[in-house]
């Protein structure tokens, strides 16, 4: 069976205490994960999170982004370290699947996107430091068109609570090395893969290993890395983000709530916007923070939810390997009958309608021996005042609520993404405006599509260095 060991500043470490990670379906074990405990975390931050900062600190920013990009390449294409052998591109994409239960072609395509962002991480690192000189970060100030300008560090290095559901989140620590701040990783217990497989290409295209540590473990270790790193950053629901909402060395990434707004100036021509709508919802089996969770317009909702439902409510669960497999599995145990309970019990609210319904063939839970999956799922609100208008699921789910547009930005609460779908300069004017939106898109934009020169959900160069007054003498 295949080990993951814990990486103590790049060192291999094997854990008297291990858990197996199984195939979702078959409940075969996968791979042996040692587990790190809070003491060990805590001393090996307390000696090497500054030797991470320093080793990097002797490797120029754009030889480090070289060889960041390198490390892209190997990590889709070579043969990488994996317990007491090697990892072929084809066996990551199969056990990711066969412990996240997303299906193989997602995978792929997750680890396509995570080499793509790394191929063109100075762009995207150009845009973040707002063409800042590199070397001003590693002095810590210099000139800049005659200019003074310092930035100090907020940490030696970052550290990352990771979650199981999507491995796209992983896209969000690839900057880090570049920057000269070193990595502090807790995987998701299910998804040990990515931050495994990218470390080792890391270190093949010339990364020290001091510079990365990398802690598999249950919520105590991941605490441990919170509490003894400066800056961190957190994936989870909405009792994470509430519980470190006031934590300026927390950065949370929880659920998005994402959206589609149809403006009244567009709204009659609604079906020209139908594949936008279903790709939004659908890409990536839903379990994004990008993915919509809700459609709001005026009116005809009850129509777009009755299309909407005609194209994604019939289907069904396909095995992993089949390309046309749209669902990830539950792999959590009970998970799956618990969000279909909450969804039965919100549906006996007035003014909710569940319209998929009507094109499944066997309803909307689907248990298996060792998983559980759930159909799509597209409900109807008649206002925003009912719970359901507020709903957001790690599955293909959305609600279509009807809403008049001047109660709309107000209505949809806070709001990762929202695309809105209009032409009417103070409509758009209005949502420029809305501060419960972070990524905005204005016009016909999936709110699954990133522009990778953006940031997503705050800076992270504003987040790891902070601007300083600076003077020297003569």
């Amino acid at each position: 069976m295949i080990h993951f060991p814990v990486l103590r500043w790049g060192e291999p470490y094997q854990s008297l205490e291990t858990t197996e990670v199984c195939h979702f379906s078959t409940g075969e074990p996968v791979a042996a994960v040692s587990q790190a405990n809070p003491g060990i975390v805590a001393r090996d931050l307390r000696k090497g999170s500054e030797r991470a900062r320093d080793v990097l600190r002797e490797i120029p920013c754009a030889d480090l982004l070289a060889m960041v990009k390198k490390g892209g390449e190997l990590f889709k294409t070579a043969d990488l370290p994996l317990g007491d052998g090697v990892q072929t591109p084809d066996d990551f994409v199969r056990q990711q699947s066969a412990t996240t239960g997303l299906p193989e072609h997602m995978c792929r395509m997750n680890m396509g996107k995570l080499e793509y962002v790394l191929s063109h991480l100075d762009k995207v690192l150009t845009s973040l430091t707002r063409k800042l000189d590199y070397d001003i970060l590693t002095r810590g100030y210099g000139e800049e068109d005659g200019v003074m300008r310092s930035y100090q560090a907020t940490t030696p290095v970052l550290g990352m609570v990771l979650p199981s559901n999507s491995p796209g989140v992983h896209s969000l620590w690839l900057p880090i090395i570049p920057l000269q701040i070193g990595l502090v990783l807790k995987p998701g217990p299910q998804e040990p893969w990515t931050p495994w497989r990218m470390a080792q290409a890391f270190f093949q295209a010339g990364i020290p290993k001091e510079a990365i540590a990398l802690y598999p473990g249950m919520g105590e270790v991941g605490a441990a890395v919170l509490n003894n790193t400066h800056r961190s950053l957190i994936f989870g629901g909405t009792a994470t983000v509430e519980q470190y909402a006031g934590n300026p060395g927390v950065q949370v990434h929880g659920p998005g709530f994402s959206k589609i707004l149809i403006g009244d100036d567009v709204v009659d021509n609604w079906e020209r916007h139908l594949d936008l709508m279903v790709d939004s919802v659908l890409t990536n089996s839903g379990r994004g923070c990008i993915n919509c969770s809700g459609i709001w317009a005026s009116r005809h909702t009850r129509e777009i939810a009755q299309a909407v439902a005609e194209r994604i409510g019939p289907i069904a669960p396909l095995p992993p390997e089949d390309p046309e497999a749209a669902l990830a599995a539950f792999t959590v145990p009970g998970q799956a009958a618990a969000i279909s309970g909450d969804i039965d019990s919100a549906l006996k609210e007035d003014g909710v309608e569940e319209i998929s319904e009507k094109f499944q063939d066997g309803g909307r839970l689907v248990s298996q021996e060792h998983c559980d999956y759930i159909r799509p799922t597209v409900m109807h609100c008649a206002s925003p005042e009912v719970a359901m208008s507020k709903k957001e699921y790690m599955y293909p789910f959305v609600t279509v609520v009807e809403c008049p547009q001047e109660q709309m930005i107000k209505a949809i609460g806070t709001t990762l993404v929202a695309t809105g779908l209009t032409e009417d300069p103070s409509f758009t004017r209005a949502l420029l405006d809305a501060r419960n939106i972070d990524r905005l898109n204005i016009g016909p934009v999936p709110t699954i599509k990133l522009n990778w020169l953006q940031p997503h959900e705050g800076n992270i160069v504003d987040f790891l260095f902070r601007p300083r007054a600076f003077q020297q003498a003569g």
